[in-house]
């Protein structure tokens, strides 16, 4: 009987506790969850964060039918929550109608009238006075809620990733994207000025925007990504995925995602034959869901496309290196972390180790041209460095504890 009374004390008094918390409405681009790409474990841990102090208002959308079945791990963070289907075709539809009417694409991409009135009825319901936005498209929900504190996180500047974009293409989607770096930059400078924190993934991107939005530069901040390093540990046991006698080099990654895409393809041609040559057994291994048709094409002897894994984790811990040869990313990259953190050598452009607090030499090594990155690859399939992985881990558990990095953001709800 005893025990019965004091279970539903404690169940009364955790119910107390969460109705104690104060409201914020969380506003994301896709469900913060699975966290098994770079913006959805940023997300997913923000969210975590966020509903150990507030009792959280989830408004998000749903790009991938298979990510339906993780709503009920999501609602059960949340105070309330909401999703809604994201329709590709009728967003592309809206982003052309934008085109023609100089409004950015992706703000119209994520347009939803029904994501509006629920977010609407949520605010008024709930009183709520705090408004944590991810990603500068879902800003536009916020905009009808000038008297709340708003603090968005940006995670990477868009608008420069589109201007990158941008140099890399031909026209007319060269035109295409420079539209959209102009039109989504003039749309971020306005959410930094209205809204009353901004935050990026490093100090570096902050700064890059700092440049970028000077008007509102004592309100720009950052705060780093995270490692789980007890999911991403190299002592635990994980089958090898690998033919026997082969020697893997893995890039993971979403390869829908133009800028994997671009590195896949500038490795396979320009670095890879080059290692080949000197290591015949080599192996490139693309690990990552949604391969586009350009990826797909690459697979052959040389080089496995695995798309969709249950788990990349055995992919890393087996390789020899793990290679992020980037020529076009923004903010951190969370590959190249979770590869650290399971102590294993990494090769990286200096476009993906931008951002990164890690000694390159000791902790990763970073080469741009295709003749230094083969070269340092070779030396890694002759004699494997025992030294790096175990270096590289120390730095990550030393640096990137998603906790010490979230702390700081109640502060910014405060006036």
């Amino acid at each position: 009987m005893n025990s019965i009374i004091e279970g539903a004390l404690q169940r009364k008094e955790a119910a107390a506790a969460q109705a104690a918390k104060p409201d914020l409405l969380l506003l994301v681009h896709r469900i913060p969850y699975p966290p098994n790409k770079g913006d959805k474990i940023r997300s997913y841990n923000l969210l975590k964060h966020l509903a150990t102090k507030y009792r959280v208002h989830l408004a998000t959308f749903v790009d991938d039918a298979d990510d339906w079945q993780h709503v009920p791990a999501v609602e059960a963070l949340c105070a309330s929550s909401h999703f809604v289907k994201l329709d590709p075709l009728k967003g592309k539809i809206r982003s052309a109608k934008a085109l023609a009417t100089g409004k950015s694409l992706s703000l119209e991409y994520y347009r939803d009238a029904d994501m509006k009135r629920w977010i609407a009825r949520t605010m008024r319901q709930q009183g709520i006075a705090r408004v944590m936005t991810f990603c500068s498209v879902m800003a536009q929900y916020a905009d009808d809620f000038p008297a709340a504190r708003r603090v968005i996180d940006f995670c990477d500047v868009d608008s420069d990733k589109w201007r990158q974009y941008a140099d890399k293409k031909r026209w007319p989607m060269s035109w295409v994207y420079r539209h959209e770096a102009r039109s989504l930059l003039e749309y971020e400078r306005k959410i930094a000025g209205d809204f009353d924190a901004s935050l990026f993934v490093s100090e570096p991107e902050a700064e890059l925007f700092r440049t970028l939005a000077p008007e509102s530069r004592a309100k720009i901040g950052f705060f780093n990504n995270g490692v789980d390093t007890e999911y991403f540990s190299p002592a635990r046991s994980y089958e090898n995925p690998f033919a026997e006698g082969e020697q893997a080099l893995v890039f993971t990654g979403a390869m829908d995602y133009w800028p994997n895409i671009d590195a896949v393809k500038w490795f396979a041609e320009h670095v890879l034959p080059r290692v080949r040559a000197a290591v015949p057994n080599a192996r490139f291994y693309i690990v990552g869901s949604r391969p586009a048709p350009e990826v797909l094409a690459l697979a052959g002897d040389a080089i496995a496309v695995t798309g969709t894994v249950p788990d990349v984790r055995p992919y890393v811990a087996h390789c020899v290196a793990a290679v992020a040869p980037l020529r076009i990313a923004r903010g951190i990259q969370n590959k190249v972390l979770e590869a650290m953190a399971m102590a294993r050598p990494v090769v990286a452009s200096p476009q993906a180790f931008e951002g990164i607090d890690a000694v390159q030499g000791r902790e990763l090594l970073v080469v741009d041209a295709p003749e230094d990155y083969a070269e340092r690859l070779i030396e890694l399939l002759r004699t494997p460095n025992l030294a790096m992985g175990p270096a590289a881990r120390a730095s990550v558990e030393r640096r990137y504890s998603w906790s010490a990095h979230l702390s700081p953001i109640e502060s910014r709800f405060e006036c």
